[in-house]
């Protein structure tokens, strides 16, 4: 059975990291994974998605409105955007960080309020935290993909310690002790 995950963000926020990461991960569980990624104008701080599939044989990497088990979304309007593609009983992993789309930066729009509290109200599980913050805590503001990935890995049977190789695998040398804090941080 082919499990769907789909990572969503803006360009820059470290999104490829994690996807990257994840497929790694679920590759030495013995996994058949596809990762596929979709940049919109990431460059430009605009829409960035991310597929990840695993399971025994999988075949496309595409996943389809009412197909995921998860969306991973690094901001507020994100997940709400994506909302579509969850399925009945998937979970929405979610950072509260609020960041403001270009119609909200020039005035054109505003930004939707009670983003969280709306998804509920239609049903869905949402597990929503400040992973900016956090990701500070652990020492810079560019761990949110690491935290979130902390977060996620609590609905998954696989252990901590191999979460953790896969960052030491993913993650430049340097970077590894940080990550590990915001790995952490996100799962407690």
């Amino acid at each position: 059975m082919t499990k769907n995950i789909m990572i969503v963000g803006v360009g820059g926020q470290g999104s490829l990291l994690a996807s990257k990461l994840l497929g790694h991960l679920l590759l030495t569980q013995g996994y058949d994974v596809k990762v596929s990624e979709v940049h919109g104008m990431s460059q430009r701080g605009g829409s960035v998605v991310t597929y990840v599939r695993f399971g025994e044989k999988v075949y496309s990497p595409i996943i389809d409105k009412g197909e995921a088990d998860f969306i991973v979304s690094f901001e507020k309007l994100e997940a709400a955007r994506w909302v579509e593609y969850l399925k009945e009983g998937g979970r929405i992993v979610v950072n509260t960080q609020q960041i403001d789309p270009m119609p909200v930066i020039t005035g054109n729009a505003q930004y939707p309020e009670n983003l969280i509290e709306k998804m509920e109200a239609l049903g869905i599980q949402v597990d929503a935290m400040d992973c900016l913050s956090l990701a500070e805590q652990a020492g810079s503001a560019k761990a949110v993909n690491i935290v979130l990935m902390g977060r996620l890995s609590r609905y998954f049977d696989i252990p901590e310690e191999t979460w953790k190789q896969a960052i030491r695998d993913c993650v430049p040398e340097k970077f590894v002790e940080l990550n590990l804090k915001a790995f952490e941080l996100g799962r407690a």
